[in-house]
């Protein structure tokens, strides 16, 4: 049985480890789209997270009523419903940004974070660990467009929330219009990816060569182990080698049965004796 989580790590692993935008590559779509600005970059993303905790909240809760043959179809008409919500809010009181995203805001109930997380997580974990795992990938999530959106429109259009660089005027430094088109979108992402990856690499991956000691792991090779193997003094003999012998290790058996005649021969030499 898989060993259970801690709230905290559902909380935080979609900020690095499974970032669903950097690391799972899922919702690149609007990442794309939408980030040619900061403000747009936070506002899709906080939208996006609404949406997420309160589907992954929903369907944790109805996954013992809706039919396993009809959860996908129950899972879209859920994440609609919330969308449909969400975007009469934003009509009511965030006009600006609902005009500014457009579309976008209609196509969270297809994004492919939202319905992921919903049948890889929500469909078999309680409430409590369902909400916090939706917030944690819509903080990652959000974060990642925040940056990318930052990035773009910072050098793209010399400002931030709309309020002009100081370091980017006529005089100084230009803005790059390439940061504000699609191509430019695609190679700030790609740093992106690749920034947060290494990063990945660096903090969450397994590293053997730096926990395995002979004395639990035998036969065991790494810098940490060998210091204590060539430091140890040997008083009985020689030092045992490191790697077994090439016939440490019996040859490979190709004829059915070649074991069990082996064993009945050496029983017959033992009776003889």
């Amino acid at each position: 049985m898989a060993q259970k989580k801690s709230a905290g790590y559902e909380l935080t692993k979609g900020i690095i480890k499974e970032n669903p935008l950097l690391i799972l590559m899922l919702g690149t779509c609007p990442a794309l789209a939408v980030t040619t600005s900061a403000m747009n970059g936070l506002g899709m993303g906080v939208a996006s997270t609404a949406v997420l905790v309160m589907s992954n909240v929903v369907i944790s809760l109805l996954r013992k009523v809706i039919p396993d043959k009809v959860r996908i179809p129950a899972y879209i008409t859920i994440i609609a419903s919330l969308v449909t919500i969400l975007q009469f809010l934003l009509e009511a009181y965030m006009p600006d940004l609902n005009a500014s995203l457009g579309i976008f805001i209609p196509l969270i109930t297809v994004n492919c974070i939202i319905l992921g997380r919903a049948e890889a997580y929500a469909n078999s974990h309680g409430a409590l660990y369902s909400a916090l795992d939706g917030l944690g990938m819509g903080i990652g999530f959000t974060l990642a467009l925040f940056f990318i959106g930052s990035l773009r429109e910072i050098l793209g259009f010399g400002t931030f929330f709309d309020l002009p660089m100081p370091w980017i005027t006529e005089g100084g430094l230009q803005p790059m219009m390439i940061f504000g088109l699609p191509a430019g979108g695609f190679a700030i992402f790609g740093i992106m990816v690749a920034i947060t990856q290494k990063l990945s690499k660096k903090y969450y991956s397994q590293r053997p060569q730096a926990t395995m000691d002979r004395e639990h792991f035998p036969g065991s090779i790494s810098q940490r182990t060998d210091v204590v193997f060539e430091e140890t003094e040997v008083h009985d003999g020689p030092r045992a080698p490191r790697t077994p012998a090439r016939d440490a290790v019996p040859p490979a058996e190709t004829e059915p049965g070649a074991f069990a005649r082996q064993a009945e021969a050496d029983g017959e030499s033992e009776e003889s004796k």
